[in-house]
């Protein structure tokens, strides 16, 4: 892969970054992600084109608005160099191709799913609902040119749709027996069927597995430790806190869609000896 198609790949993910900023920012306020343009969230001051070039504005600016010259928050540019990096690496694994931007657009949602429900612990149907539509014309197109792997064919994302959904919906009752408050929401439901839509059934299942693995470890080595040592620096009773479960399910899809079937083909081939 030439430097040039890199650079390319990486301006055009960078555009779609910055356009993820708006869907992160907005749709959990139930805003419209096309009007008004985008504008300065302190003193509301539209932005001029140059001001808005993604990843490269930031620095020219110096982090800070032009007009009111408050700070402009380092997500920006993170999450433009990010979906860069995304769009360069789907290119990388399927080279200049209809697959490149299936995988491209896939992990680009699945990016917004986990910043937004890290900030605002929320899936918007926007993220997952756009993921079902694209994913399942995607399938089709997929399943008529012969270009389907890694992703499901057409009945199989229609199985893995329903059984992501079904997976987490389980997971979420458990959990909410176990820590006696609600523990999913629905937008983890609607997430793991768009998942489920790419990956089939059996990556589906599998995703849970990775995530609900990475969560426990993550929650029980890192979050709870510091939530108690807070609130005991504090002098206030300690609560077990929320758990933005969509954090873990969007790397956890990744993983299940590029190795997915190295993993359970192992697994099967140790069962069957």
């Amino acid at each position: 892969m030439s430097a040039g198609a890199s650079g390319i790949a990486f301006m055009l993910g960078a555009c779609v970054g910055s356009f993820l900023n708006v869907c992160i920012l907005r749709w959990p306020a139930n805003a419209s992600v096309v009007r008004p343009r985008s504008s300065c969230p302190r003193c509301s001051h539209g932005l001029a084109w140059y001001d808005n070039i993604p990843v490269l504005s930031w620095f020219v600016l110096r982090a800070r608005c032009r007009n009111c010259r408050e700070p402009i928050a380092a997500l920006y540019p993170i999450v433009e160099a990010l979906t860069g990096l995304i769009w360069v690496l789907a290119l990388w694994y399927a080279g200049p191709s209809f697959m490149a931007l299936r995988l491209a657009v896939f992990a680009t949602i699945l990016l917004g799913v986990a910043i937004t429900d890290f900030r605002d612990y929320v899936i918007p149907d926007g993220f997952t609902v756009t993921g079902l539509l694209f994913l399942g014309v995607a399938s089709v197109i997929g399943a008529w040119t012969g270009s389907e792997f890694p992703f499901a064919d057409p009945v199989d994302a229609l199985f893995g749709a329903c059984v992501g959904a079904g997976a987490i919906t389980i997971v979420g009752w458990l959990g909410e027996v176990a820590l006696k408050k609600e523990a999913m929401g629905f937008g983890d439901s609607t997430l793991m069927a768009m998942a489920g839509a790419a990956l089939g059934p059996g990556r589906a299942l599998l995703t849970v597995l990775i995530a609900a693995i990475l969560g426990a470890v993550i929650f029980v080595g890192v979050v709870i430790p510091i939530g108690w040592w807070r609130a005991r620096a504090r002098g206030v009773p300690f609560e077990t806190p929320l758990v933005p479960f969509g954090v873990f399910l969007a790397p956890a899809a990744v993983l299940a869609l590029i190795w997915g079937d190295a993993v359970l083909g192992w697994y099967i081939g140790r069962l069957t000896g």
